[in-house]
């Protein structure tokens, strides 16, 4: 990761707008899913997962491309999603150990062909596959002239409780509080550094901005746009998706 932080990218000239590129990390293996194998390949309305989350991506004209980034020896990808590849639908096998490690690399693929340091990334999980191109337009008109980028979230509206033990330690006080969501909109240069310094440990992009003293600006989400990660999120999932069919 340290090698994209170091790395001075190619300068774009200096009348050309920035552009926005989506970034799928699609490397994971779901284990909390219970669905038998990695949970972006489960079916949902008779597709997999990835299918609804790269297809809503597709339809935002402002994303010059979008980079799924897969584990190496990832073997179900090109049968669920079969003809992914043109001007704006790009794979890489570059996959981490960790989301923050499968990011990074994607990272540094899309400076590999193009993309500099000036550039917006949208991280997007591809377990969020609700998501409707008009939330990422949403994030981009916030985003695109702020100085540090932004993400999805939604406001916590429920009472929340500290655990332990399997009982109630403490009420926490949701005033101000926010649930982050995807994508997360930050320059490509920035979470490069970012990333290198967190480490493998942030669960998302902007932890890893904040950690640089950084405040991205929350832009918010909806609820449809939850990650599926249980199995009941996939029944509710399915029945949102045929609804919306």
């Amino acid at each position: 990761m340290n090698a994209l932080a170091d790395a001075a990218p190619p300068s774009a000239p200096p009348s050309a707008p920035p552009r926005c590129y989506a970034l799928v990390p699609c490397a994971g293996v779901g284990l909390r899913a219970g669905v038998g194998g990695p949970k972006q390949y489960a079916a949902l309305a008779g597709r997999p997962m990835v299918v609804h989350t790269l297809e809503a991506l597709d339809r935002v004209p402002r994303l010059a491309a979008t980079l799924v980034v897969l584990s190496a020896d990832d073997a179900q990808f090109v049968q669920a999603v079969p003809g992914w590849a043109g001007p704006r639908q790009w794979l890489a096998r570059c996959g981490g150990d960790t989301r923050a490690h499968t990011v990074a690399n994607g990272l540094a693929e899309l400076q590999a062909r193009g993309a500099h340091a000036q550039d917006w990334v949208l991280v997007h999980d591809a377990a969020r596959c609700l998501l409707r191109p008009e939330w990422v337009d949403r994030l981009i008109d916030a985003c695109l002239d702020d100085t540090v980028g932004g993400l999805l979230a939604l406001p916590v509206a429920d009472t929340l409780k500290q655990a332990d033990g399997g009982r109630v330690a403490a009420t926490i006080d949701r005033a101000g509080k926010w649930a982050a969501q995807t994508p997360q909109m930050f320059r490509l240069g920035l979470l490069g550094r970012a990333l290198a310094e967190a480490g493998g440990a942030v669960t998302d992009e902007s932890s890893a901005v904040e950690a640089l003293g950084h405040a991205p600006r929350l832009v918010p989400g909806e609820a449809e746009n939850f990650k599926l990660t249980y199995p009941g999120d996939f029944a509710l999932a399915e029945r949102l998706l045929l609804n919306k069919a």
